[in-house]
């Protein structure tokens, strides 16, 4: 009797445990719809504070982290500007960090100062007339992990759907809600220095290399 009441409690946690982690996931927005669609963005032009990254995406938790705890109330921001299924992971490239204003309003210089302080950069990245979006539920950290797997896909396929120029892809974490978006024009203004430096870099290598081929 006592080990058919063992393997009976047993079995109860083993099923409560279960019911909570998917209860968790649920509430991370495991069950959410995502919808895509094309309009106008949910920011207006900004100016934020960033680190240049180049490498595995999933290293950018750090910077996350990082930026986070310098001032935490204001908005995270993150522009991926490559494709990690086209792109080597390695090389692929991104600004991660947070917003300082938004629309009319500028920066403190004490703001501007703390996050230099820090080895962070500040860029303005403008406000694009139509994009790409969608949103995705931000109330865990789980939530991080099941909008990579559930959003980008569902954009990748809005896009090609409908063969779109739509890039890079920007992630603004607002609140309870993770906001993704694709300008479909003026996308070169959300290239930060050391992004135009790295193309100018790799034109110059191409080209370098074709004028040995052509010789």
């Amino acid at each position: 009797m006592s080990d058919l009441l063992l393997l009976g409690l047993i079995g109860g946690l083993t099923l409560l445990l279960l019911l909570t982690l998917l209860a968790f996931a649920g509430y991370s927005g495991l069950l959410a719809g995502v919808e895509v669609s094309a309009g106008s963005p949910p920011i207006r032009n900004v100016t934020v504070a960033y680190k240049f990254h180049m490498g595995l995406y999933g290293e950018t938790g750090r910077l996350f982290t990082e930026s986070c705890s310098i001032s935490p109330k204001l908005r995270s921001i993150a522009v991926y500007y490559d494709n990690p299924h086209m792109v080597p992971p390695d090389k692929c490239r991104c600004a991660v960090g947070s917003i300082l204003s938004e629309g009319e309003e500028s920066p403190s210089p004490e703001l501007i100062d703390l996050y230099q302080k820090f080895g962070f950069k500040v860029f303005s990245f403008p406000a694009p007339s139509h994009v790409v979006t969608a949103t995705f539920p931000y109330t865990t950290i789980l939530s991080i992990w099941l909008a990579t797997r559930r959003v980008h896909p569902a954009l990748d396929t809005y896009i090609k759907e409908r063969k779109l120029c739509a890039y890079p892809r920007l992630e603004i974490y607002q609140e309870d809600q993770i906001h993704f978006m694709c300008p479909l024009a003026r996308q070169g203004d959300f290239y930060v220095p050391e992004m135009k430096e790295t193309e100018w870099k790799w034109r110059g290598l191409v080209e370098a290399i074709d004028t040995q081929v052509d010789g």
